[in-house]
């Protein structure tokens, strides 16, 4: 393996990816795992230098202490506590290490290499995927978003034509997408993609559930179904491909903090899975994802694509999913994209989309009295997906997208622009 490993046992902190990150930019690959992880799960991590027991705020669930396994302590590796006391290490910190601190574990107690970047990366990924994979086959949920696109150029270098790709038309996609998907990957890029039009399929599950933790969890779930129907028409497909990267896993819920929301490749798996998962980008954050597929080659408007997520406009049509909403919330982000794209803001800004909630307000068409739905525009820049800022949109550019989508987009007479930067909001609305 390329890279040294320092592991971060989560007991409890809320600091854990402020740790992870400057880990990695004193060039020390990082990762962190639940503080109950086995002495055989540990051992079975590759070159792992050190153990960093980061305790906080949230070490005590459901009235107990989180602990880590007393057998951790006699395996010999470095390490130290923050914030956790009766660890056991010789060094304890009431608060994550500053830098200096930090390079004398890694580089003077550790004896871990500087050597964490990207092409060291996906040659030790490669080299996992190979491990785990052999030569059986991997079944791949190809949205044509940065994450899935990412690892499907991984696995084809890892394991080439044992890889299918399956890109799934569930209904809640964005204006054309389905059509760019099949053009870049199955006449571009040549891969071995499978077209999949499961449109009436996913709305009639979908119908009248407003819940959008049930909407995620159902989206997600016949995500699966649809995969597993698939795989049953190949021969010895036994793993499914996931672009599942770190803020999903935050954000689904951790050992020791509680759920933000559900992502359908997280919190929406069933519990009767057929496959075994291969996730190589789930210690990644979103810039590292970009730079990853950089790095492998990518298109630049496909690594820099606008990201999307799992469920699609299904979170984005608020409530209960209706067709007329959908459209709406489809027009709408059309012409943001496009408004976006001509102010040179789809360069600038990290995020941007509409949303369309189940509510209508009054308002006037044609000299008559309407009750129509109304769009929400969000715009936000971030780093790592784990907070965000409101992009100040100018007034001018606002006004011509205000203007487009009343005109353009039927069933709407309101336009809004939400000003919430995250925390305390998130990204996505649901």
């Amino acid at each position: 393996m390329k890279q040294d490993l320092i592991v971060i046992l989560d007991l409890g902190s809320t600091q854990n990816t402020v740790l992870a990150r400057d880990i990695r930019a004193l060039g020390v690959y990082s990762e962190i795992h639940p503080h109950d992880i086995t002495v055989e799960e540990l051992q079975a991590l590759p070159n792992v230098k050190g153990i960093i027991l980061n305790g906080g705020e949230n070490r005590i669930v459901d009235g107990q202490a989180v602990e880590v396994r007393p057998e951790i302590y006699e395996l010999g590796y470095p390490m130290i506590s923050v914030d956790y006391p009766q660890s056991g290490c010789e060094v304890r910190l009431e608060a994550l290490p500053e830098r200096e601190a930090l390079e004398k574990f890694l580089f003077r107690d550790c004896k871990a290499e500087a050597n964490w970047n990207m092409k060291n990366f996906i040659e030790d990924q490669v080299e996992l995927i190979r491990q785990q994979v052999g030569d059986r086959k991997v079944l791949l949920a190809l949205s044509g978003g940065v994450d899935s696109s990412v690892v499907a150029a991984m696995l084809i270098r890892a394991i080439g034509e044992q890889l299918t790709c399956v890109h799934v038309n569930h209904g809640l996609m964005r204006k054309n997408e389905s059509e760019s998907v099949v053009k870049v990957f199955r006449d571009e890029l040549h891969a071995n993609l499978i077209y999949v039009d499961a449109v009436e399929r996913f709305l009639g599950k979908l119908a009248g559930v407003a819940d959008p933790e049930q909407k995620r969890k159902i989206i997600g779930g016949e995500f699966i179904r649809v995969f597993e129907e698939e795989a049953r028409k190949l021969d010895g497909i036994d793993f499914l491909g996931q672009g599942t990267i770190y803020p999903d896993i935050i954000e689904s819920g951790t050992k020791t903090a509680k759920m933000v929301k559900s992502h359908h490749n997280v919190g929406g798996l069933p519990e009767d899975l057929e496959f075994e998962l291969v996730e190589p980008l789930k210690q990644l954050f979103k810039d590292e994802v970009r730079a990853c597929g950089v790095e492998l080659g990518l298109p630049h408007d496909m690594v820099y694509r606008q990201p999307f997520p799992g469920p699609g406009l299904g979170v984005r049509c608020l409530g209960a999913i209706t067709r007329d909403r959908l459209e709406a919330v489809r027009e709408s982000d059309a012409i943001l994209r496009e408004e976006f794209a001509r102010a040179g803001l789809d360069k600038k800004v990290w995020q941007y989309f509409t949303v369309v909630p189940d509510f209508k307000s009054v308002g006037m068409k044609n000299n008559a009295r309407v009750f129509e739905y109304m769009v929400i525009i969000r715009a936000i820049n971030t780093v790592d997906a784990m907070t965000a800022s409101v992009e100040k949109v100018d007034w001018e550019v606002l006004e011509r997208i205000t203007n487009r989508i009343l005109a353009e987009v039927e069933t709407v007479n309101r336009v809004c622009y939400d000003m919430s930067p995250k925390p305390p909001s998130t990204i996505e609305f649901e």
